[in-house]
């Protein structure tokens, strides 16, 4: 079966997605940039994948067709985002796709070939990760279901990625990185995409 990539997505309300970026270039702005890397990220998935959209929050799903269309929607489960990627991933394995791969929507240069890659490295090591640059993963793959990994994490903090490597290896699990990619969350970040020469997904 085909390898499947789930879109963590939220819907777009104002003050409720990228607020850290929010707060300095205000909220409607900051909305308007989130649905627009969205919107950009589900384009860039390779057709011979499946896609998902797994939406937060539970209810929310009216805004999300409006928003993006006619998609494969699902909600995302409760609890913190360990937990939830955690349901997501179980449950994708239990309907027979390998591997299974989840992603945001703060990674603008996460294209085709990198997702290809990952899906590549994933059919020689247990786990993939595609190191942020602020200390998270833009991606993460696994070829089978590894509870441990999303157990006990202090999410959006700049230890993500180590300790989930650390969980990893502590488990006795192959680990392979993609290239550290730009994740963009707050100003800074966002002023530093606007000057890498790639595409702008915003102009300030």
């Amino acid at each position: 079966m085909n390898a499947l990539v789930m879109a963590f997505f939220k819907a777009p309300r104002p003050g409720t997605v990228k607020t850290r970026l929010g707060r300095e270039i205000g909220h409607e702005p900051a909305t308007a940039l989130y649905r627009r890397m969205a919107e950009e990220q589900l384009a860039r998935i390779p057709a011979e994948m499946r896609a998902e959209v797994h939406y937060a929050p539970r209810g929310a799903k009216p805004d999300m067709t409006e928003w993006l269309g006619k998609r494969h929607y699902r909600a995302q489960a409760g609890g913190d985002l360990g937990a939830r990627l955690n349901h997501a991933f179980l449950t994708g394995f239990r309907r027979g796709y390998r591997p299974v791969l989840a992603i945001g929507a703060d990674c603008p240069d996460l294209d085709a070939a990198c997702l290809r890659r990952a899906v590549l490295l994933l059919g020689s090591h247990d786990v993939v990760l595609g190191p942020a640059t602020d200390g998270g993963y833009y991606l993460i793959g696994l070829r089978a279901p590894a509870p441990r990994l999303f157990a006990d994490i202090e999410w959006s903090t700049s230890t993500v990625l180590a300790d989930t490597v650390q969980r990893a290896k502590a488990g006795g699990l192959s680990v392979a990185q993609l290239e550290e990619r730009l994740d963009i969350d707050d100003l800074a970040s966002l002023k530093q995409h606007l000057g890498t020469g790639l595409p702008p997904v915003v102009a300030l």
